[in-house]
């Protein structure tokens, strides 16, 4: 009896082991299919999004990368950038130029292992220019000509024919004339072998390549990397330079609440990081900015007046905050727009402007807030409550005394036989000059020189 129930369901099981099987070999046949877009100019932004998008493509197992662009083009280095990960990923890497594929695009485009472009839709004008529209220096194109033939090499295409979207000297016969700067639009793309197939979607695509099974995964950005793309805004730019100087201020005006140097700090994480993780922000800018502050502090805390420290401090921050929001090349701004420049000066210097009238006109009103009074100590101890600030037994008001070492304007005079901490008005007195008291404050003693 047990025999013939373990014949009948013997089958049983086996049919279903089959069909378990058969069922994860479907599911592991099916491709994952990552899907990045570039939609933009290509700069320090795009070049750190790519990278982020094929790090995640990598993780991910992806089967097949489509990367949809549509872009006129943007930094050459950048695109240089995107054009070495694309060609070292070890996974297939398709590109659907849904319209344009100008300049840099073209490059990044030729990187990719198949490409593919909607109707009515170009790619080449590879020319290297300035922001004023015009041909770069010939070292410029040059290094972009040698990029794009060593590109299409790799690829398997023309590599004389991605020469001639760069340099208009180049004719090539039935496809070029000299003087002209070559572009393809999608029907001489096919015939010259620089795309596969006009498309109209990314499904077209995996429907010509005969992928059915497909899962199809959009990279998106982390919420961490779109709060970093949030603070690379020049306005919101210009409030962090107004928290951070006015945060520094205030610290220095009441020194050990620790709130104001606090929020400065925050501030100044969050101005620096997010230029520093897109590109923008160079090492030799931060450690500029730092010595600018360096200075300042010195000129402050150390030496008397207000000089060359304190301007070349002021000058080198600024330099500084500026320069981190440009993607220059050090002091090559040969590829920086003029209007990114303007943009850039205007954030700096209207947080700047802002954090003085802060400093002149609500220095005052904030130690009068409720929030001020919780975290400072603002009560006065008044000469008329018998609190006083002379620590010593007896006055030295009148008393005149020779300065024992220079005051510029502080240093020590000896008067009575005894060495006493002195500080002028302002003014320098040499050593072995005669001076008078005229005040006292704490261990100090005020005085002028003796006429």
């Amino acid at each position: 009896m047990n025999n013939q129930l373990l014949n009948r369901l013997l089958p049983i099981f086996l049919l279903g082991l089959f069909i378990g099987t058969f069922s994860q070999s479907k599911a592991t046949d099916k491709k994952k299919v990552f899907v990045m877009k570039i939609q933009q100019e290509i700069d320090p932004r795009t070049n750190r999004y790519s990278e982020l998008a094929l790090e995640e493509a990598k993780n991910i197992e992806a089967d097949i990368v489509i990367l949809e662009l549509d872009t006129y083009g943007g930094a050459v280095n950048d695109a240089d950038d995107i054009r070495t990960r694309l060609l070292e990923f070890d996974k297939p890497v398709w590109v659907f130029i849904n319209k344009d594929a100008a300049s840099a695009g073209a490059l990044i485009s030729i990187a990719c292992d198949s490409i593919y472009m909607a109707p009515g839709a170009s790619i080449g004008a590879a020319t290297v220019v300035v922001p004023t529209g015009q041909a770069a220096p010939d070292k410029y194109q040059s290094y972009m000509r040698s990029i794009m033939r060593s590109t299409a090499e790799a690829r398997g295409r023309d590599p004389h024919i991605a020469e001639a979207m760069v340099d208009q000297e180049i004719e090539i016969d039935g496809i070029t004339e000299k003087g002209k700067v070559l572009t393809f639009s999608t029907s001489e793309a096919i015939e010259h072998n620089f795309c596969e197939a006009e498309v109209s979607s990314i499904e077209d695509i995996l429907k010509r390549n005969g992928i059915e099974d497909y899962e199809l995964i959009e990279f998106e950005l982390s919420p961490a990397e779109k709060i970093i793309r949030f603070f690379l805004n020049p306005f919101i730019s210009g409030i962090l330079i107004l928290i951070i100087i006015g945060g520094i201020y205030f610290e220095l005006q009441t020194p050990g609440v620790g709130f104001p140097l606090a929020a400065a700090v925050v501030a100044a994480i969050l101005y620096f990081v997010p230029y520093y993780l897109n590109g923008l922000a160079a090492n030799w800018e931060i450690i500029m900015f730092i010595v600018g502050v360096l200075l300042l502090l010195v000129e402050v805390l150390v030496i008397p007046g207000f000089g060359l420290a304190g301007i070349s401090g002021i000058v080198m921050m600024v330099g500084a905050l500026i320069l981190m929001m440009l993607n220059n090349d050090v002091f090559d701004f040969s590829f920086v727009k003029a209007s990114e420049i303007t943009k850039a000066v205007a954030a700096v210097l209207s947080g700047m402007l802002a954090a003085i009238l802060l400093m002149f006109f609500g220095g005052v009103k904030l130690t009068r807030t409720k929030f001020f009074r919780r975290i400072a100590l603002v009560t006065e101890q008044k000469s008329s409550e018998g609190y006083t600030s002379n620590f010593n037994e007896k006055s030295y008001v009148g008393k005149k005394g020779v300065s024992y070492t220079v005051l510029r304007p502080s240093g020590k005079i000896l008067i009575d036989d005894e060495l006493k901490d002195a500080f002028t008005r302002g003014e320098y007195i040499d050593k072995g000059k005669e001076v008078v008291v005229i005040a006292e404050s704490g261990t100090s003693l005020k005085v002028k020189e003796v006429v």
